[in-house]
């Protein structure tokens, strides 16, 4: 029997909001690019840039049968992780979660609220996973090397601009 999925799971990509703050997106960047570009300084203009990172291409999908192709609820998530002074644990978020695909024919519009909320919480408790696991950390140092070679370079790192 092939293992079964986890009753939850939840991937992210994660970028400091401090790391996002003055980019210059290049004219030939793509309108989703600059989109994205643009919801990121929006949430360093509304939560700051220390201790926030911010979400996306996310999801959350939870499986509620033991089936793998009946009974699973799957939100997208985008938004603003905002952790403590030390970044060691999650405070609070500011996520907009979206139902994007169902296997229930009986989901409800009542179950589809608390599954949103429960979504909400589940990523929050997933990103203190990720900061648990040492990933935050390995974040914020690739992100310190590479902008000690963009200064070391005059601030051009070719295609990363």
């Amino acid at each position: 029997m092939d293992s079964p999925a986890p009753p939850v799971a939840i991937r992210f990509d994660c970028t400091p909001l401090r790391a996002a703050a003055g980019v210059r997106v290049p004219a030939e960047a793509s309108p989703r690019f600059r989109a994205l570009v643009a919801r990121m300084e929006a949430a360093s203009r509304r939560h700051g840039i220390r201790n926030t990172y911010y979400l996306s291409a996310a999801t959350c999908r939870f499986h509620l049968t033991n089936l793998p192709d009946i009974g699973w609820v799957e939100f997208a998530v985008e938004g603003t992780v905002i952790t403590d002074d030390r970044d060691t644990r999650t405070v609070g978020s500011d996520l907009e979660v979206v139902l994007v695909r169902e296997t229930c024919d009986w989901l409800t519009q009542p179950a589809v609220e608390w599954l949103t909320v429960s979504a909400r919480r589940a990523v929050e408790a997933e990103f203190d996973r990720y900061i648990a696991a040492g990933d935050l950390e390995r974040s914020l140092e690739r992100l310190r090397r590479e902008q000690a070679d963009s200064d070391a370079a005059g601030g051009f790192l070719g295609m990363n601009l």
